[in-house]
């Protein structure tokens, strides 16, 4: 009898090619940020010579100055009247795009290709470039951060629109579509109630990020607080600027606050710990026509009545939260000081106006900006691997499920909340001041800036993760330490890789803006030759900025369809 070794069973799976390349370029990615980090010279011989500034810029801030309090109220009101018509002027554009743009509501491959290039142009062009634009065909006023960043801000609010929509339950829309509804019917019926949710929640978390980036454009003549930021720190009032930063701040923190209070308080949101197939819905049985009805038991038809849930509590709380954002939306238009008679100048303007910024300029400057956008991506690089170093065990502690208690969980999800409220540019600033020009202050200011982001997305991929595989090994007698590597971060992994791809391609254009305030990069000139009025300069530096941004995005895109 012929005796046969059986052959080992594999327990892993074999790795594919897609696989493989995308662990290389994963590698590759941290190398090149390790080379930023240290072609930067972040060291700590850097903090150790920065010290002395540090304690002198803390010295020249205090006592803050705050302006009088109706300046402030004036200036806070203009700032939110802004932002919060930019973020509608997106919301309502990036509606049609992402239906568009939506794999299952699209009107063919055209049509969504064309829209699906709509929102990643919008992306990768930097708010402050389309300031400068606007800037010159309507000059000071409202409708120049509105338009920049509302055009902007379509790029990420379309890609989430169509991503929910994508997302959809096709039932009630088949059931529309079977009983002979329009295309509008099905879209108003079938699809609009089941991505409200989620139209509403990332039109209001874009409003965050506006609120920050309006700091940004003070500094190319946008009207608020970030101008007024500007002119105190041009004149090097670091105690009137600090005191406006940390208004920024609080209104930044409020503001965060009152949207997560609206979005609960507005669809109603409960937290559904049963699983879905264990939900039973009850529908009455329909009442027929010609039935028997009254005491007299005479033959009646029964008139149709309109269905209309009854007006409980919440559905008041919720009515209440409409009405409020319809007076804010109201408010807001009236304050944002938008003239439509500069409108109308500036559309007989559109073609001399654009004509300033072709050619893009490829002379004797053209070297020194590729220089200027390696600097650039370095920032970018090294503040991502910063970011990605800090915001894992923070946003780890801020995960339930990874926390020693909920009190520790509570507290670094405020740490996350703050650092999310201050403005990167805010931080630039200060470690200009501290570190000196250059790429330094960028990499420092945007990496600390990450954590607030990032360390909000690594906590909620923490407390998506199964949970059975973690008590399987709690029941095995697993420690807390070996149930999160063993369980929590394998499963999360993927979602992380994302996560840091989204905070690069930030990073990237974020790194662009910080030279406006001598951060480092090709940015500082970007500001300048918008001064000069050198606009083909700041056409070059857009088409470099733009085809940097669609590599990393494309990468990205590639990355997490393979990692998935």
């Amino acid at each position: 009898m012929t005796i046969t070794a059986e052959q080992p069973r594999r327990t892993l799976a074999r790795p594919t090619p897609a696989g493989s390349a995308a662990a290389v370029v994963v590698l590759a990615l941290l190398g090149a940020a390790i080379w930023a980090f240290v072609s930067l010279r972040l060291n700590v011989a850097t903090f150790v010579d920065g010290a002395a500034n540090a304690v002198d810029f803390a010295a020249r801030t205090v006592p803050l100055d705050f302006p009088p309090l109706g300046e402030l109220l004036a200036l806070c009101g203009q700032t939110l009247a802004i932002v919060v018509c930019a973020t509608l002027l997106a919301s309502l554009i990036s509606a049609p795009v992402a239906v568009l743009a939506a794999r299952n509501t699209s009107l063919g491959g055209t049509s969504r290709l064309g829209a699906r290039v709509i929102i990643v142009v919008a992306r990768a062009i930097p708010d402050v470039v389309l300031a400068i634009v606007f800037f010159r065909m309507f000059g000071f006023g409202g409708l120049t951060g509105v338009l920049a960043m509302g055009l902007h801000s379509i790029g990420m609010i379309g890609k989430l629109y169509a991503d929910a929509i994508e997302q959809i339950d096709e039932g009630p829309r088949t059931a529309i579509r079977a009983a002979g509804g329009t295309r509008l019917q099905q879209l108003v019926g079938g699809v609009l109630p089941q991505v409200m949710p989620s139209f509403v929640a990332t039109s209001l978390h874009r409003l965050d990020i506006n609120l920050r980036v309006s700091v940004v454009l003070g500094f190319v003549g946008v009207g608020g607080l970030g101008q007024a930021i500007s002119d105190a720190l041009r004149t090097l009032d670091y105690q009137r600027g600090m005191a406006l930063a940390s208004v920024v701040f609080l209104l930044c923190v409020l503001v965060e606050v009152v949207s997560g209070a609206i979005r609960r308080g507005l669809l109603g949101v409960r937290e559904e710990r049963r699983s879905p197939l264990r939900r039973r819905v009850q529908v009455p049985a329909p009442r027929e026509e010609g039935v028997v009805s009254g005491k007299t038991g005479s033959n009646r038809l029964s008139p149709s009545r309109p269905i209309s849930p009854p007006w409980t509590p919440a559905r008041v709380r919720r009515s209440g939260y409409w009405l409020l954002t319809a007076l804010v939306v109201a408010a807001s238009i009236w304050g944002a000081d938008i003239s439509f008679d500069q409108f109308q100048r500036a559309i007989t303007d559109f073609g001399p106006t654009l004509a300033l910024f072709w050619p893009p300029e490829t002379g004797g400057v053209l070297a020194e900006l590729l220089a200027e956008l390696l600097v650039t991506i370095q920032i970018a690089l090294a503040a991502t691997l910063i970011g990605a170093v800090l915001a894992l065990p923070v946003g780890a502690l801020a995960a339930n499920n990874v926390a020693p208690n909920p009190a520790v969980a509570k507290f670094f999800r405020g740490v996350v909340l703050a650092g999310r409220g201050v403005p990167e540019l805010v931080l630039a600033i200060v470690f200009v001041v501290i570190t000196g020009l250059g790429g330094v202050a960028g990499a420092l200011a945007l990496g600390v800036g990450s954590v607030g982001l990032l360390g909000k997305l690594v906590a909620d991929s923490l407390e998506e993760v199964d949970r059975g595989k973690e008590q399987a090994l709690r029941a095995a007698g697993a420690t807390r330490l070996q149930v999160f590597f063993a369980a929590t971060v394998p499963q999360a992994a993927p979602a992380f890789v994302g996560h840091v791809l989204y905070q690069l391609d930030t990073n990237l254009r974020s790194a662009t803006l910080l030279g406006l305030v001598g951060a480092g990069g090709i940015g500082y000139y970007l500001l300048n030759a918008s001064r000069v009025l050198e606009f083909g300069v700041v056409t070059t530096v857009l088409v470099l900025t733009f085809a940097v941004v669609m590599l990393v995005e494309l990468l990205a895109i590639w990355l997490r369809r393979v990692v998935r």
